[in-house]
Parts: structure tokens; C-alpha cells; sequence
């Protein structure tokens, strides 16, 4: 005998309420196998690369002291973690980097949103800092050194002034890319010249803004391997020379891996920083 209650259910289609929780629950399914899957692919091609140097370093195929193996890399970074000189290297190296970046990055970005505001400051000020923008930082190195000795300020600085042309250039482009109808209602709005930064041309310049940051980012970390090779008692620069002179290659290695990985992820916080602010563009995801 059929029970009533289960004959009356069988009519009756799941109200919209509570079908979203399953399309919820689906969506994030979807979301992280999509994850694990690229994550898969990503590592996959290091996977490979990493075995393969593992066979050729542990066979004698090539001279292990010229490539050691990856095994033998990180024994050494174990006893560098350890022995705590890792980190003192890369505490003053992270710091020489943040400042450099902040001082010519800020610079970069104000310069930029200036220059592009406004067509006399761009007359006076691009004409120069596009003369020094073709400069490269290799030749004005030892000016540097000779104004400001070999203490930090000098790295500091360096680091600075190759933090900036990024954030100067596409914050330019930026602003001049930004729809000219906006400006319109800005003035019938009666937004004076800051509030038309802050409130219009910043955000309509984000994406542009935002690569100069990734870009400025990239530039400050390779000045500062400029500047503590070419002078420093301590950092992961100075580590890496002092590795090489005395042909300790696992430190070497040790070394570039660590200005990869860092800089590896301070793009990727800048690319979260992106998907956070730019969440009304509908681009071409591929």
C-alpha cells in the first residue's frame, strides 16, 4: 500500500530556495577541480625538470660541482636555515627592496598621475625623465657610489630610481587612456583637479596603474641584485658573491632561487590586489 504523503511529494517540484544550496555546492566543485587542476599543470613542467637534473647531477653526467643536484641544494638550505644566515641575508635584502620600491614607486605613480593631469607639467618634466628613463642603471652605478658611498642610501636609491619608471610610464598611459566623457561630467559635476584624481582618474587608471606596480615590483628586485653585488656586506646578493668566490654552488643556486621564489610572490599579491580591484572587467580570460 502507497503511503499518501510520499504520493503527494512525488507532484511536487523543489521550490528555487531549495535548489540553491546544490548549485551552490556544484559551482564550488567546479571551482576547485578547476584549481587543482591548474596547479597540477603548473608544477608538472618543475616536477620534470627537477628529476631530470636530480639523474644527470647524481649520475655524473655533468660535474656535480659545477650543477649540484637538487638534493645537495637543499641539504645546505637546511643547514643555512639552521644556522640562521639565511635569514639575516634575506631580512636586509627584502628591507633594502621595500623601501627602494616605496620611495620610487610613490614618486612614480604621483609623477605619473601629474604628467598625465596636466599638459604643461607634461611639457616641462616628460621630455627629462624620458631622457633618463633610456639611461641604463649599470652606467649610473658608480655615480652613485661615488655621491653616496656604499651604505644603504645609495642602494636605497638605485632601487628607487628603477621602481619608478614603471609605475611613471603606465600610470601616464593610465590616465591618458581614461574616456574624456568622464572628464565632461566631472565638470558639470564641479569636481575640482582632486577629486577628479582620487575619484575618477585613479580608478579609471587602475589596470594600468596596477601593471606599472607588478613591472616597478620586478625592476626593484633586480636593482637590488645590482646594487649588492656591486658593493654590500650583506643580503642575498652579497651571498651569491661570496658563494662564488669561494665556488660554494649549492649557495649560489640557493641564492637565485630565493630572489625567484620572493619575487614569485610578491607578483602573485599583486595579482590578488588586481582581481580584488578590478572585478568590473569583463576581460578575455583565455
Amino acid at each position: 500500500m502507497s503511503n499518501p504523503a510520499t504520493e503527494a511529494l512525488k507532484g511536487v517540484t523543489p521550490s528555487p530556495a531549495a535548489s540553491k544550496p546544490a548549485a551552490a555546492v556544484r559551482v564550488a566543485r567546479k571551482k576547485g577541480d578547476f584549481k587543482g587542476r591548474k596547479l597540477l599543470m603548473g608544477s608538472l613542467l618543475p616536477l620534470i625538470i627537477l628529476g631530470s637534473w636530480q639523474y644527470v647531477s647524481g649520475t655524473g653526467i655533468v660535474d656535480a660541482m659545477m650543477f649540484p643536484a637538487p638534493s645537495s641544494i637543499i641539504k645546505e638550505f637546511y643547514e643555512m636555515i639552521v644556522s640562521g644566515e639565511l635569514f639575516r641575508h634575506l631580512e636586509i635584502s627584502v628591507l633594502r627592496a621595500l623601501l627602494g620600491f616605496l620611495l620610487g614607486g610613490s614618486l612614480g605613480l604621483i609623477f605619473g598621475l601629474t604628467v598625465g593631469m596636466f599638459s604643461k607639467v607634461e611639457e616641462i618634466v616628460d621630455p627629462t625623465v624620458q631622457m633618463i628613463r633610456t639611461v641604463p642603471l649599470l652606467a649610473i652605478t658608480p655615480l652613485f657610489i661615488l655621491w653616496f658611498g656604499f651604505g644603504e642610501t645609495s642602494k636605497i636609491l638605485l632601487i628607487a630610481l628603477g621602481a619608478f619608471f614603471p609605475l611613471y610610464v603606465n600610470t601616464f598611459l593610465g590616465v591618458r587612456n581614461v574616456d574624456s566623457k568622464l572628464f565632461d561630467v566631472a565638470r558639470v559635476l564641479e569636481f575640482k583637479k582632486v577629486n577628479q584624481m582620487i575619484r575618477l582618474v585613479l580608478p579609471a587608471a587602475m589596470p594600468n596603474v596596477l601593471l606599472g606596480l607588478r613591472l616597478s615590483i620586478s625592476i626593484a628586485w633586480l636593482v637590488l641584485v645590482v646594487a649588492e653585488l656591486m658593493g654590500a656586506d650583506r643580503g642575498i646578493g652579497y651571498l651569491i658573491q661570496d658563494a662564488r668566490s669561494f665556488m660554494r654552488t649549492e649557495v649560489v643556486f640557493i641564492g637565485i632561487i630565493l630572489f625567484a621564489a620572493v619575487g614569485k610572490l610578491t607578483d602573485s599579491l599583486v595579482r590578488v590586489l588586481e582581481r580584488r580591484l578590478l572585478k568590473w572587467r569583463d576581460s578575455y580570460k583565455g
